[in-house]
């Protein structure tokens, strides 16, 4: 009997997929994006997206909503993309083309005309990270002072205006072009990655002195999960692979697995008329662990109203390390990780079909995603040759044989192949 989608792992049945997105009815989309719509750059400022594929999203009106670490607006956002592709900001607003959702991990609400908010957040904490970019800068420029021989200053320039990403809900610094640069010299990277941690953990402190102690935490992208107080778990470079790059200042309650509440809040709103969790709910109110968010959906919304959602990213991660007499140790991470999860239990929970899409991310400029590994399948019969393609890797560590994430659906094509079935399923949904 052929199992369900949502059933399966690493599924290539990609016919199937189509089916699902164009003919179920009650449908809600939560997708990542970079890695997942367009291609992972070093210079995030070289990003491109395919407007075909923006156009598409609109088939999916109201049922399509974006979830990103990164922001929709400043110069860095995906917006500054999307309207560089289509050549004029004013026809992007006046035919919807703004992709709609939450970016900063939660904190960043916008339309499908562009506009912004920023709901649960105060003009102080605001304004506190509004400061952080000049600070990361200083001190990009402080570690370079002390090693004066390791980039001409023209070469340390053009690194640090593309490293320090002056986000206006999330300050983020990114190592890439460090790493393109120094990735041969792992003893001075991982230098450069344990300064970043550093100045972190001294912004932390500066806001605990400013009396904003409660409101910030941050964002490790890619790492290896979280430490025994809820800390994300830096992956220092090794071998062949960057590791953590993304070293993100971020608003305390922005993480994605409280986005899918808020998008979800907000679906069933235009569906019923009804906000189960409260007009004025906001990532910022919602539990901080994933037991307490799936109680909270089991508790607010109606099994009848909730739709088939599926969950789509690129981020995941997971490393078994061998400890003392003979014990392992299993880390898993990965920013996308924890909404997937949450996707997956509530589809559990409600027997509704959710299914979790992982896009293979690892073809791109940055060289932190374990890439699938894809070949021909065995039939039962052994003597039989092998016909069918299928995953016989995921991309977290092998050992790993625990991993509650089931990754139903697969795009080994990585961005190409997964915006192509996309495109696909809308032309199809609008009856094409």
């Amino acid at each position: 009997m052929h199992l369900p989608l949502s059933e399966q792992s690493l599924s290539l049945d990609h016919d199937a997929f189509i089916k699902v997105l164009t003919n179920t009815e009650n449908l809600l989309i939560i997708q990542d994006l970079d890695g997942v719509c367009m291609p992972l750059m070093k210079d995030p400022m070289s990003r491109v997206i395919d407007l075909t594929y923006v156009e598409a999203t609109k088939a999916f009106d109201g049922q399509f909503f974006v979830l990103t670490n990164g922001e929709h607006i400043g110069k860095r956002g995906v917006n500054g993309i999307i309207e560089r592709a289509v050549g004029n900001p004013f026809g992007v607003k006046q035919n919807g083309l703004y992709l709609p959702g939450l970016a900063a991990g939660g904190v960043q609400w916008q339309d499908r005309q562009g506009a912004v908010f920023h709901p649960g957040v105060s003009d102080q904490e605001l304004g506190f990270l509004e400061r952080i970019p000049n600070k990361i800068e200083d001190r990009l420029r402080c570690f370079f002072e002390r090693r004066p021989s390791l980039l001409e200053s023209v070469e340390l320039e053009n690194c640090i205006q593309s490293a320090v990403l002056s986000n206006k809900a999330s300050p983020t610094v990114n190592l890439n072009t460090f790493y393109q640069r120094l990735g041969d010299r792992t003893d001075i990277y991982i230098a450069l990655q344990r300064e970043m941690q550093t100045l972190m953990e001294d912004i932390l402190f500066e806001a605990g002195q400013s009396g904003l102690g409660e409101s910030f935490f941050v964002h490790y992208a890619p790492n290896w999960g979280q430490d025994e107080r809820g800390k994300e778990i830096v992956w220092f470079t090794q071998g062949q692979e960057s590791g953590t790059t993304d070293f993100q200042f971020m608003l305390r309650g922005a993480v994605k697995e409280a986005g899918v509440l808020a998008i979800l809040n907000h679906y069933v709103f235009q569906k019923t008329a009804d906000y189960p969790l409260g007009e004025e709910f906001n990532v910022r109110q919602a539990p901080n662990n994933q037991a307490d968010l799936l109680n909270l959906v089991a508790d607010a919304f109606k099994a009848e109203h909730l739709p088939t959602m599926v969950g789509v990213g690129d981020t995941v991660t997971s490393k078994v390390a061998e400890m003392a007499e003979g014990q392992v140790q299993v880390r898993r991470g990965g920013s996308d990780r924890n909404f997937l999860q949450l996707i997956q239990d509530i589809g559990k929970l409600f027997n509704n079909g959710n299914l979790v899409v992982y896009v293979d991310s690892s073809d791109g400029e940055l060289k932190n995603r374990q890439p699938l590994k894809v070949g021909k399948a065995l039939p039962a019969d052994s003597e039989s040759l092998p016909t069918k393609l299928k995953v016989l890797e995921g991309p977290g560590d092998p050992l790993d044989t625990d991993d509650p994430l089931r990754l139903n659906v697969a795009f080994p094509g990585g961005y190409r192949q997964y915006t192509a079935i996309f495109k696909e399923a809308a032309r199809k949904r609008l009856g094409g």
